[in-house]
Formats: C-alpha cells, structure tokens, sequence
C-alpha cells in the first residue's frame, strides 16, 4: 500500500513536527544513522530560516535499548535519547545498518521494531538495516535493497523479498530501504522532497553541501 504524501505533511501542517526516531544498537554504522539525522535536522533548519513553514518540520531522535551508552562501530559512544520504555511514537522510523549480530538476536529490539514500524506511518532502512526489516516479514513481497555486499545474503535469507540492487534506494511508500552510507543522506532527502517539496530538499542538500539531484523511486 503507498502511502500518500500528505499522510505526513498534515501532521506539519497541524503544528506539530513529525516524529523521527533512528534505532541505535552496538556496531551501528555511524553514518547510517547521523547521516538521517543530520538531513532531517537541517531541513527543519531550512524550512524555519527560508520562512517555508512557521513550524519546526522534523523533531529527530535516538532510542536504544537501555538509556546507556551504545558504542558503535570503530568504538564512538552514543547517548541515545530514548530507551524502548520510554520512546515517543515514531511517525517516521529508521532501522540503520552495521554488525546485525546484536539486533537480530536481540527478542527486545526486534519487538519494538515490529511495534514501532505498526505505530509508523513510514518505517526505513539504512544498508543492513534491511535484515531486520525481513526478519519481522515487513519487506515480503516487496522490492527492498541493502548494501551491494550484502544483497545475495539477503536474497538467500528472504526469498520472499524481491531484492534489487545497483539503486541507492526502493521506495515502496509505507517501506522505504536504502542501499549504504551515501544512499541514507539520499533517501532521507528523497522523503524530505516527499513530505515538503523538492524545493526545500534541494535547499537542504546545498545547506549540506551535498550532491543530490531529485529522483524516481
């Protein structure tokens, strides 16, 4: 089912900011999930310097497990925001990449995802992110992708995915994946453009400095 845009830019336009929450969990790649972070914070920027929206667009957090230091890949320490008791509802949920062995295996985390993605009106993924998005079958049936290294691993663990590779993202409207580091700064500015406009995306990406031309799912 696509989700249409305005699902979520009526929550703007109620006067409240969309609720973005990224996992975080041990090894998580670092800019799988700053890279969101930094694009849906800046674009909330943007909106409010160019005088686009009187409200604050996109209000972005982390939650972990437990409310205690994530290390994660090559050893940075993260403070996550939020612990699963206490996390608000997500109206857009991003699941990151990294070493998958913790979230995988973890009954706990896999359950919030399943309930947090319930709650969502957009659920994503960065990279290896994906796993775990197979794991609770939100991505059966659907086209997803992950990393190029890791798409024959999650064709062989999900033959009920339709995995596609060589695209740095599938937007299937309620389920949107990306395929690595670089792709993640790209999705999210896809669903900056989604919700807001091409217009104030693009204003984005040349806040960042970053090379982003608009395009197709």
């Amino acid at each position: 089912m696509h989700v249409r845009p305005e699902a979520l830019t009526a929550i703007v336009a109620s006067g409240r900011p969309i609720e973005v929450g990224i996992l975080l969990f041990p090894d998580v790649e670092i800019l799988d999930f700053a890279g969101p972070f930094e694009v849906f914070s800046v674009a909330s920027r943007v909106a409010r310097r160019n005088g686009a929206l009187a409200t604050v667009p996109f209000r972005v957090s982390t939650v972990a497990a437990q409310r205690e230091t994530v290390v994660a890949r090559h050893g940075l320490r993260v403070e996550p925001d939020h612990d699963f008791a206490d996390a608000p509802a997500f109206d857009l949920l991003i699941v990151p990449g990294g070493v998958m062995t913790q979230p995988l295996a973890d009954p706990a985390t896999l359950d919030w995802v399943a309930a947090a993605a319930r709650a969502a009106t957009l659920t994503t993924s960065v990279c290896t992110g994906a796993f775990v998005l197979a794991r609770l079958g939100l991505l059966d049936g659907l086209e997803a992708t992950t990393h190029w290294e890791d798409i024959p691993d999650l064709r062989a663990a999900f033959p009920d995915v339709r995995v596609v590779e060589d695209v740095p993202f599938v937007d299937e409207g309620q389920i949107v994946t990306s395929a690595g580091i670089s792709a993640g700064i790209g999705m999210s500015l896809h669903l900056v453009g989604r919700v807001l406009g091409t217009e104030l995306a693009s204003a984005t990406a040349r806040q960042m400095q970053y090379d982003w031309t608009p395009r197709a799912a």
